[in-house]
């Protein structure tokens, strides 16, 4: 009895992806698309909300004039 392949949507370009182990860039469908969601999150385009884990070193500083 074979199993049906189970298949993803990329989460940048939406591509429809094989979920399967030789895919070595999964959920992604290649590599420019993990870099591309990489840096999404490295300049903060995408977050998880909440409170900040570490608050600004900033923070309850008066700003100056």
């Amino acid at each position: 009895m074979s199993q049906a392949k189970k298949t993803v949507s990329c989460p940048s370009c939406q591509k429809t992806v094989a979920w399967t182990e030789e895919n070595e860039y999964r959920p992604f469908c290649s590599k420019r698309c993990k870099l591309i969601d990489f840096g999404e999150w490295a300049t903060e385009k995408h977050s998880i909300p909440g409170v900040p884990v570490f608050p600004s070193d900033d923070e309850g500083l008066e700003p100056v004039q």
